[in-house]
């Protein structure tokens, strides 16, 4: 059974939620860290891809009114893969890498609570059930070929024309 786009986002919230937690109970495990920033660096790759490219020009097309929030997710979006692609060439044992990987997780709580609490709200009152289960659809079939490394091109080529639009 399908489920609407909001549901479908909002499991992926928890699932970067869930590796948030874990990096922040890693205590001094560096290679466990490494690892557990790839997993959040991945899921946020895909996650960012399928709002970039479905969810949030539909929702532009559909509720014009909510403009100014999709380019302030754009925007959102932009400062994790900027973060994201440091935290890529950055060793675990270097003195920034903690740093850089709360600030990414602080910025990605506070999109996450914008989305959660203001704009998915807006979203639901403003479009049909039908449209968001369709919507919530085509994100889950775009999911499999979504882009996993924000140095994909897809994932480049979307980051560029989600900041550029």
């Amino acid at each position: 059974m399908s489920s609407d786009a909001i549901v479908v986002l909002k499991e992926d919230h928890k699932k970067v939620r869930r590796l948030f937690r874990e990096f922040e109970r890693a205590g001094q495990a560096t290679q466990r860290k490494r690892e557990l920033v790839g997993e959040i660096i991945a899921e946020l790759t895909v996650h960012t891809y399928l709002e970039n490219e479905i969810m949030y020009p539909l929702v532009r097309q559909f509720l014009p009114d909510l403009e100014d929030d999709v380019l302030e997710s754009y925007e959102e979006h932009h400062v994790v893969d900027v973060l994201a692609l440091e935290l890529l060439e950055l060793d675990p044992s270097n003195e920034h890498f903690d740093a850089k990987t709360t600030v990414l997780i602080e910025n990605v709580r506070h999109h996450v609570e914008e989305e959660e609490t203001d704009w998915f709200p807006k979203v639901r009152a403003g479009m049909s059930r039908k449209d968001l289960l369709d919507i919530g659809a085509q994100i889950e079939l775009m999911r499999p070929s979504a882009p996993r490394d924000p140095r994909d091109p897809k994932a480049k080529a979307s980051a560029l024309k989600a900041i550029t639009a």
